[in-house]
């Protein structure tokens, strides 16, 4: 999805001025440049959500920002930094700064063993889920391997595409023992957890190892994220065991790498 670049510009005063003697107040003394580049940083984030600033876009310069509110770059600096730290702004190289939209937290991802639903919602997000394909089929070579199953066995196969706030955010290709979980094709995974139903109808699913990669996006899977050829994705293979250690899912999740950040915790060997 290519962005063409637009730039704006603003009225010369803030729908909420900062006033002095009946004018727009410049004082830079440490209390009131702080009140003044908090305004700017409010007036600025709400032109980002009422559309004034489309994502993509590029806003007004320092420069042209500074000279529309009054006030020295520096004010207007940190109140940029400010937005550009909560993922509404971006520093480009020859094309100045850009409004983003802030990256989804996938720490419940990397961190622990929570639901897609559960973890967009705490990153204030909301979760939705299409599928794509719900199957029975004869285990392939890697899904055998990986899932520590005997040639002939079958699985389920499970390809959904998922959104945050109405955006492909992940696709993800899941492959259950059908054995192990015979009663899972009763659920409508459009809206049920896997996990959940996973627990409802076999053992609990306890622990998963990660296999992080990064790739360029083409293709299908382009197509399915709403990215551009090249653009840069994050696979996570994961295999998902219960608490005996059978292994009992094995995953491909294939992450935009333009919306997503992911936190690993580590710590020294002893």
């Amino acid at each position: 999805m290519l962005l063409s670049q637009t730039f704006y510009v603003i009225p010369y005063f803030m729908p909420s001025p900062v006033t002095y003697n009946g004018g727009i107040h410049t004082d830079e003394r440490p209390d009131v440049a702080e009140t003044l580049y908090d305004r700017i940083k409010d007036d600025l984030l709400a032109k980002i959500k009422d559309g004034t600033y489309p994502e993509g876009t590029t806003i007004p310069t320092e420069i042209e920002l500074a000279q529309a509110y009054g006030v020295s770059r520096p004010t207007v600096r940190q109140a940029l930094q400010i937005l550009a730290s909560e993922g509404f702004l971006e520093k480009r190289r020859k094309r100045g700064t850009i409004v983003t939209h802030p990256k989804v937290s996938q720490r419940g991802f990397t961190m622990e063993l929570a639901s897609f639903e559960d973890a967009m919602r705490l990153a204030g997000r909301m979760p939705s889920t299409k599928v794509l394909t719900f199957r029975r089929e004869r285990a392939g070579e890697a899904v055998q391997e990986a899932l520590e199953l005997s040639p002939g066995n079958e699985v389920y196969k499970l390809v959904r595409l998922r959104y945050a706030d109405g955006e492909p955010n992940v696709f993800v290709e899941s492959y259950i023992p059908y054995a192990l979980y015979p009663g899972l094709d009763q659920y409508d995974f459009d809206t049920k957890s896997l996990y959940a139903a996973m627990s409802e109808c076999g053992k609990q699913v306890m622990r998963a190892r990660r296999h992080l990669e990064a790739i360029k996006a083409e293709g299908a899977t382009a197509a399915l994220l709403d990215v551009e050829p090249g653009d840069p994705l994050i696979v996570f293979h994961s295999v998902a065991r219960d608490a005996d250690g059978t292994a009992v899912e094995y995953s491909v999740a294939t992450y935009r790498g333009d919306s997503n950040s992911f936190d690993l915790e580590v710590s020294r060997s002893s």
